[in-house]
Formats: structure tokens, sequence, C-alpha cells
């Protein structure tokens, strides 16, 4: 929280000041945009966090991930296409009773994960297979990986592999913790399988009737 908050400050204070030539106004202003939504996005992923830590109630309903993937696909579009990502979806309807928004979460944060670490004209697999019991989703992408050191801590809260990676990304180090924990919200299960260099599958199985 400090570290944009600092940023957006020490910009302000140049413009206020008069410091700053006229040319390079929006530059600044854009620097100050930037940051101020870095923090948002990080204010936002602490609430959700929060939220889960309670361990209220939340309403259940019959969703499915093919749907919501579906959804997520569409909000990223404009994100994969600028890195030239191909995302593909496939698989079962994926029918399960949860919390959609927390599995809205849980979807898109694997899948913004896939896209920003992903190499340019790379590609993003969403697969959803249904089983009796459990419905079995699938991200997988052919990015950087994550280091074998690095993958026990990998869900962590703030935890980033490469910082530098991350801050030019937009990440806040909480996306996987918020995966993680909704997950376990619904008493499901996580794994990683990951090669650097060659890219990374997150399968995440989730009980149909929690």
């Amino acid at each position: 929280l400090k570290t944009p908050l600092q940023s957006i400050t020490g910009s302000a204070e140049l413009i206020e000041n008069g410091l700053v030539k006229q040319e390079d106004l929006p530059r600044f202003v854009g620097h100050i945009r930037k940051e101020a939504t870095r923090l948002v996005t990080l204010v936002e992923d602490i609430i959700r966090l929060s939220q889960l830590d309670e361990s209220g109630e939340m309403p259940k309903e019959n969703v499915s991930l093919y749907e919501i993937s579906d959804e997520v696909c569409n909000s990223l579009h404009d994100s994969a296409e600028k890195k030239h990502i191909t995302v593909n979806l496939s698989g079962d309807k994926g029918y399960i009773f949860g919390v959609k928004q927390l599995l809205f979460e849980i979807i898109y944060n694997l899948c913004d994960n896939a896209i920003k670490y992903n190499l340019d004209g790379g590609k993003v697999d969403i697969e959803i297979k249904d089983n009796s019991q459990e419905t079995v989703l699938t991200v997988s992408d052919t990015g950087i990986g994550i280091p074998a050191e690095h993958q026990p801590r990998i869900f962590e809260r703030f935890y980033r592999v490469d910082k530098s990676h991350s801050k030019k990304s937009g990440g806040t180090g909480l996306g996987l913790s918020i995966v993680k924990h909704a997950v376990m919200y619904h008493g499901g299960r996580i794994s990683l399988k990951s090669d650097e260099n060659k890219g990374t599958t997150i399968t995440v199985t989730l009980p149909k009737n929690q």
C-alpha cells in the first residue's frame, strides 16, 4: 500500500510546486493514474481475502464453471489480444453448488496469471471435466513457468517469484492466495505443476455439493 502511495504523493508534490514542465505533465498525470489503479486493485484483493478469512456464510447457487470461464475469457479478451495469446475453453458444463463470485475469482485469477506470465504469442487452455462427485478445472499456459524452489510458497500471501515482473504486470501477490482460500471455502483442493520456461498447469477439484 505504501509504495504506490509514495509514488502518487511524490508526483503530485512535483506538479503542485511547479517543478514539472508543461510538456511533461501528461506523463506525470499518467503515472499517478497508473499507481492509483494499482492501489485500488491491491485494496480490492485485501478486502476479498478479509471476507474469506471471516468465513461467513455466503449465498450458494447452482452455477456452471464453463459459463463462468466463458465470462472470464470475455473479460480478459483485450489483455490476451495485446500479447497475441490464444485462449481456448473446452469441456463439460461443470455445474456445482457454490458461491458464484468466489468461483469467478478462482477462474479469473488463474487465467489472468496465465496471460500475464505467458510469452508473446503463447496459449492458455481452460478445461472443465465433470465426474460423478466432483468437477475438475484445469488452466494451462505456455508461459515462463515457476522455478521448483518457489513452488511450495506460491499460494502464500504477497509472495512473488519475480517482484520486478509482478510490478510491471500489475500483480499484487494476492491472486493465488485468493484462489487457494476460495477453493478451501468450497471444500476443494488445488495442485500445481510447472516447468521453468515451459509453462504452468493448475488444477482445481471442487465437490459438486458442499
